[in-house]
């Protein structure tokens, strides 16, 4: 006469596939969040009121980690090449190698290659003047940045700040009137 298995056997054997599919799912979902966040995306929160008004203190923002060898003009980037022991900073593309930049610090108005910019995004004229001397030519491997709060940002317009190093990451953010920087 056949024995019956018992009731703990009978339960392992129908649920213990599931639990064991489910633990594997999990896994591979986790692996590839690591991988997406390690690879490709970095997230970090804006300090300071130099990007201001395009970003605030506290916003958050994804940062793309690949395909920004040549920014475009306008263009938000991760430059690591702050003031040293400064974590790495967004600023917006003005000048790429080969540019002259000039800035009219009395009219607040600055010039790439004989001509104004127009700036929709910049808060007020920039009237701030560091150290650099104007005008100049953004060396080759070099992009020229400005913080969008121009009057409190240190950029491209001080020696302290080095833009020598290619900026390696773009933010990406989807931004409406009232909304987080995603």
């Amino acid at each position: 006469q056949a024995r019956k298995a018992p009731a703990r056997s009978r339960w392992a054997r129908r649920w213990m596939p599931a639990a064991y599919e489910w633990v594997e799912a999990a896994l591979a979902a986790v692996v590839a969040v690591l991988l997406v966040f390690t690879c490709l995306l970095r997230t970090a929160t804006v300090s300071g009121v130099s990007m201001r008004p395009t970003l605030q203190d506290g916003d958050r923002v994804v940062i793309l980690q690949l395909g920004c060898q040549d920014p475009d003009y306008g263009e938000l980037v991760v430059v690591d090449g702050s003031p040293a022991g400064q974590p790495p900073i967004i600023k917006r593309v003005v000048g790429r190698a080969g540019d002259i930049i000039d800035i009219d610090f009395a009219a607040g108005v600055v010039w790439r290659n004989g001509a104004p910019l127009e700036e929709p995004y910049v808060r007020e004229p920039t009237h701030t003047r560091w150290d650099m001397a104007f005008p100049l030519q953004v060396p080759a491997g070099c992009l020229f940045v400005l913080g969008d709060n121009r009057n409190h940002s240190v950029d491209s317009r001080s020696s302290r700040f080095n833009a020598r190093e290619m900026a390696a990451d773009t933010p990406k953010k989807s931004r409406t009137p009232g909304s987080k920087v995603w």
